[in-house]
């Protein structure tokens, strides 16, 4: 499979490029040409599988040619080795517990698979992660590449910004972890990282790539999730079809979300559900580009 640049859709790479690069040097995102796709019958033999074959079945296509069917099958064991539970509250509406990894939040999925995907990729060369956070991500990137041979983690976050919890996940490891509070917002950590990724003097001195969602493993290992809530509840189903509410900052869970529906998956509707934080709805909704002051 290859994966296009968003800025320039006529430039496409490999997988094992998309990934090691993280964002194309325009500042493009890169994401797969083609989704594979999920009939009713490929479901319903899914649905006979083990969790982490299904996994395998549901993300091999994008990583075909470039993993082995049994070392990725070695990452997926490795990465998804906690629990996927959806809780009930009451007949028509679930909630998907995606708090069971090392540092409870659901980037632990993303950040886990992409460790393990660049550790197999690696040629033995020191690649320095980058990673913006408001919290959850760079500290489920921290714990996922802590002490990793070859790997340096750098989290930028916004000074005053991050609970107290969140900021001890990442600012306590110490090791080939190192933090830095900026006095900004998320955003500015986010271009912060943006430049340095595209600053070819720095990449004359070191390997980078970023654990953000600019990177394409994030929101692969998302996507498997949203077919775990369907096969544990496809039996309440029946003739209906779910609809997924997701929490969203930057969007790219709900990304993750669509592309699953994109993929098959018997979905109704997504709601992307934003509080205050409301730049990218905004911008769906105006056209206009306006955050707010923090």
């Amino acid at each position: 499979m290859l994966f296009y640049n968003t800025q320039n859709k006529l430039e496409k790479v490999t997988f094992k490029s998309a990934v090691t690069n993280g964002l194309a040097k325009d500042g493009g995102l890169f994401f797969p040409e083609n989704l594979p796709y999920f009939s009713s019958q490929d479901l319903m033999k899914l649905a006979e599988l083990t969790s982490h074959e299904r996994f395998f079945s549901i993300l091999y296509p994008f990583v075909q040619g470039c993993i082995s069917e049994k070392d990725f099958s070695t990452i997926i064991e490795q990465t998804f080795n906690f629990e996927i539970k959806v809780c009930s509250i009451d007949q028509n509406i679930k909630t998907l517990e995606l708090f069971h990894g090392p540092t409870l939040a659901f980037k632990d999925f993303g950040a886990k698979f992409l460790a393990n995907v660049l550790s197999h990729l690696n040629n033995n060369e020191l690649t320095t992660i980058l990673t913006a956070t408001s919290g959850d991500t760079g500290a489920a990137a921290a714990q996922a590449f802590f002490n990793l041979e070859d790997f340096e983690v750098v989290v930028l976050y916004p000074k005053n910004k991050v609970s107290y919890i969140q900021q001890k996940f990442f600012t306590t490891l110490g090791n080939n972890v190192r933090t830095f509070a900026i006095d900004g917002t998320f955003d500015d950590c986010q271009a912060l990282i943006k430049k340095a990724v595209n600053d070819e003097d720095v990449l004359l001195k070191r390997k980078l790539n970023s654990a953000n969602s600019i990177n394409i493993c994030r929101l692969m290992a998302q996507i498997c999730y949203f077919f775990e809530a369907y096969f544990t509840l496809r039996h309440e189903l029946r003739d209906k079809k779910l609809i997924f509410s997701v929490p969203s900052g930057n969007f790219g869970n709900v990304t993750a979300a669509m592309m699953a529906t994109k993929m098959g998956l018997p979905v109704q509707k997504v709601i992307a559900a934003t509080n205050s934080n409301d730049t990218v709805s905004r911008y769906l909704s105006t056209n206009k580009w306006q955050p707010k002051k923090q």
